[in-house]
């Protein structure tokens, strides 16, 4: 169980709080920033999101009066110079914060992890609440929420329904629980209109990703009888399309669909010779063993690492990997 006393005493002795997600936020860290945010608000904190990317479009609903800033020097430096506390959701590792994680070390920040990645805890955090158990951090939000008997307005369950849902693809992989199911018949009872969120997020791709995904599908390649998917991205690819770096995120997952497919790999090129790794498992197989061996980690059917070197090599380096940790596995398993 998770000392959740230790967060509320924090917040408490706080007044400049600092909340924060990795860079290229998702769901999960995104609706966990922004349902701590309007639970601080309603406590007279003066707290800010900041993030060291551009909003994604599709979580555009979340941003209520333009809570949710993307960081600038000029603008936040100074703010967060005086900050008594930094929240970070979902980081699963601290590179990720980028220059809010710089600024957070030179200014001495008291700096708080809530995380269900099944990552080491980092000693730059001052606390890490780390619980691998949970299907999101939105969850982990949720029961900080419970520990301190707070009532969940609707804003703040609008964030924590779009961790969960989103985490847990919406409610269909394997990670998703009985506390899930809960989560979101409460968030419902809010206010929550679940239709609308699932269609902002999930039923807006744009012709540009629709084009990309047409080129995926005639590159996309099998092993292991087909229950090995992968397909690689360049920029070639994406220039093409008229896409853009965002645009493939839920590919891995898109593919890890199809009949007999049990693994998804993503190659995607995101500079010369430096490929993003994207690994997405329906269950059978655990696969962050693989990306731990890349330099990489992330969830058990799900995870990811950046390697470098060319096409060919880093493809046939993380595929012979793939392959032999499937079939080692698949031979235990028999």
């Amino acid at each position: 169980m998770l000392d959740w006393k230790l967060l509320n005493q924090q917040i408490e002795s706080s007044q400049r709080i600092l909340l924060s997600t990795h860079e290229n936020p998702d769901g999960d860290g995104l609706g966990s920033a922004c349902a701590m945010y309007h639970y601080l608000k309603d406590n007279g904190k003066d707290c800010k999101i900041i993030h060291m990317s551009k909003l994604p479009t599709e979580y555009k609903f979340l941003n209520y009066e333009n809570i949710i800033q993307t960081y600038q020097g000029d603008i936040h430096d100074n703010w967060l110079s005086k900050i008594d506390l930094a929240i970070i959701f979902d980081i699963g590792d601290y590179q990720r914060l980028r220059d809010i994680g710089d600024l957070i070390e030179k200014n001495k920040i008291y700096a708080i992890n809530i995380d269900h990645h099944p990552n080491l805890k980092d000693k730059r955090f001052s606390e890490n609440f780390i619980d691998v158990n949970a299907a999101a951090t939105g969850e982990m939000v949720y029961d900080f929420f419970k520990s301190v008997n707070v009532n969940m307005n609707k804003y703040m369950a609008e964030g924590i329904y779009t961790a969960v849902m989103t985490d847990t693809g919406s409610f269909r992989y394997s990670n998703t629980n009985e506390k899930s199911h809960r989560i979101a018949i409460e968030s419902l009872n809010l206010g929550v209109d679940n239709a609308k969120i699932y269609q902002t997020i999930y039923e807006n791709r744009s012709p540009q990703q629709i084009s990309l995904l047409a080129k995926i599908l005639d590159v996309l390649d099998y092993d292991l009888d087909g229950q090995l998917a992968w397909f690689v991205i360049d920029q070639k690819m994406l220039i093409e399309s008229g896409a853009k770096n965002k645009d493939v995120d839920g590919f891995s997952d898109f593919v890890r669909t199809i009949k007999g497919v049990e693994v998804a790999v993503m190659f995607f090129e995101i500079g010369t010779n430096v490929f993003r790794v994207n690994f997405r498992s329906k269950g059978k197989y655990v696969i962050n063993d693989v990306a731990k061996s890349i330099g990489g980690g992330g969830h058990k059917f799900a995870a990811g690492a950046i390697t470098k070197g060319d096409c060919l090599s880093v493809t046939a380096d993380v595929l012979s990997k793939a392959k032999s940790s499937l079939l080692l596995q698949n031979k235990e398993k028999n």
